[in-house]
């Protein structure tokens, strides 16, 4: 095993989709790393998995790499304890710029901060590595008290794995506000949005439900998949003339002028600070929005659809 890229400890705090990854990566990287956690499942996985648990001050006091993959909403109340805990020269690595940019947090002013953010799930850059590949990485400089955080951002992107396929330089606006318009535009509200409304107006038009959803939800992964790994021009090639077709000539009906005019305006939320203004708002409340918008679309037909449709069960 070569030299590892840190001397001392990394002190990566939480234990869930990120932290989880992210330290055994680091730990195979030949990394000496801590968890941070709360009493719970994510410190007893922590501790299957052979880590040293400490509470969240405890494993960041002293340790030269500190990470904070706590949930985006825990961390503003977290972060005193966190900020107090860090040695002198520190380094803080953040996965994500939402609390960096929102979150009005003070930064220990000896040390570095930085953003290493994955761009993908924690599952995926845990498969990548162990497959010998890599999951690329955005790099941003919060703070620079040292003048090499760049340099210390690169070596925790590499100790990932990232550095296989391709660190991207930006800034931690950038990374952010694209982060977020991409989940609620594409990724996440985008396309649960759109595949249930197909649901919708099939089975509204009489259509039998299951093959609303097969055709709707389920052959999705099969077209991202080629997406993905083809690009749009690629993925076009890989499908009829039928289909082509009818992408070209109907997919901007479906994403016309006034989808646009709305992408604008969600980014609009963005960038003015709005959405996380809304969303603060809605943890200090204790997310009962959140909490009721998502037992309603569990309650959606579509659920009952896929369940009956590919024999899958609550849990699936």
């Amino acid at each position: 095993m070569t030299d590892p890229p840190f001397r001392g400890a990394i002190a990566v705090l939480g234990f869930g989709n990120q932290g989880e990854a992210q330290a055994l990566n680091l730990r195979d990287s030949g990394c000496e790393v801590v968890v941070g956690a709360r009493a719970g499942t994510g410190a007893q996985r922590a501790r299957a998995r052979g880590f040293e648990v400490r509470s969240i001050p405890a494993a960041a006091a002293n340790a030269r790499v500190v990470a904070v993959l706590l949930p985006d909403e825990a961390v503003p109340e977290a972060w005193p304890e966190i900020a107090a805990a860090c040695a002198p020269r520190a380094t803080v690595v953040f996965a994500h710029g939402f609390n960096l940019l929102y979150g009005g947090l003070a930064l220990p002013p000896t040390c570095d901060v930085v953003l290493v953010a994955p761009t993908g799930p924690g599952f995926v850059l845990r498969e990548r590595f162990v497959a010998g590949q890599g999951l690329p990485a955005y790099l941003a400089v919060a703070q620079n008290a040292s003048g090499d955080a760049w340099g210390m951002a690169e070596r925790y992107a590499t100790a990932l794995g990232s550095a296989r396929a391709r660190l991207w330089r930006t800034t931690v606006a950038e990374e952010t506000e694209v982060d977020l318009f991409g989940e609620q535009v594409v990724l996440c509200g985008g396309v649960n949005a759109l595949v249930t409304a197909a649901f919708d107006t099939l089975v509204a038009r009489g259509y039998s439900a299951e093959i609303a959803y097969l055709e709707c939800v389920h052959q999705l992964k099969f077209l991202a998949d080629l997406l993905h790994e083809r690009g749009i021009a690629g993925m076009r090639r890989g499908i009829s003339g039928t289909a082509q077709f009818g992408d070209l000539t109907r997919g901007p009906r479906v994403i016309g002028p006034a989808a646009r005019a709305e992408m604008a305006h969600i980014l609009d939320e963005i960038r003015s600070g709005e959405f996380a203004r809304e969303w603060r708002s809605e943890v200090a409340a204790g997310a009962p929005r959140l909490r009721e918008m998502l037992e309603i679309s569990a309650r959606h037909p579509i659920e009952g659809a896929r369940r009956r449709a590919l024999g899958a069960s609550d849990e699936a």
